[in-house]
C-alpha cells in the first residue's frame, strides 16, 4: 500500500507573500446595526437560531437552511477562545498593526461561530490553539468592527 505519511516533525511552514483585500460596502439593515451599535458600547452581539446556535456577526437569516432569523439578539463575550490561527511576521501597511500578529478565528462565549479579528501577542510562541483572548477596545468607537483595535490574552 501506497501514500502520504507525515508526522508534525515532517511538516513544513509554508509563507506566502499575498496581498488579501475585500473592497465592498454594505449598508446595515436592522440587526447588523445592532451589533454595530453594541460595538459602540463595547459589547459583541449574536443571533440566536430556532435550533439554539449563536450566530456572531448577527445574521438576518440562517446559514444553514437560508430561512429567516426570529430577531433575536443575545450578548456573547466578551472573552473569546481561539480557534485557529496564523502569525503575520512582515504586517502591510493595509494591516491595523504596525508590529507582527496573528489573524485567528475567535469563538466569542457564548457563540457558536467564530470571528475573524487580531490577536497581539508579540511572538508566534504565546500564540495557541484554545487559549483565551479578551477584546481591547478603542478608545474612540464608531460602530465598525475594528472598535475592537485588537484581542490579547485574557
Amino acid at each position: 500500500m501506497t501514500g502520504i505519511v507525515t508526522s508534525e516533525a515532517a511538516v513544513e511552514q509554508i509563507r506566502v507573500s499575498e496581498r488579501l483585500e475585500f473592497p465592498y460596502v454594505r449598508s446595515l439593515g436592522p440587526v447588523v446595526g445592532a451589533f454595530a451599535d453594541a460595538l459602540m458600547e463595547m459589547r459583541l452581539l449574536g443571533a440566536r437560531t430556532d435550533d439554539g446556535r449563536v450566530l456572531v456577526p448577527p445574521t438576518e437569516w440562517d446559514p444553514v437552511d437560508g430561512e429567516p432569523l426570529s430577531g433575536e439578539l443575545v450578548e456573547v463575550g466578551p472573552t473569546a477562545t481561539v480557534e485557529s490561527w496564523t502569525w503575520v511576521a512582515q504586517p502591510q501597511s493595509v494591516h491595523l498593526l504596525e508590529r507582527p500578529f496573528a489573524f485567528a478565528q475567535l469563538r466569542p462565549e457564548g457563540a457558536t461561530t467564530t470571528i475573524v479579528h487580531l490577536v497581539d501577542v508579540g511572538s508566534p510562541e504565546r500564540m495557541s490553539t484554545g487559549m483565551r483572548v479578551s477584546p481591547q477596545w478603542k478608545d474612540q468607537r464608531i460602530g465598525r468592527i475594528d472598535d475592537i483595535a485588537y484581542w490579547v490574552p485574557a
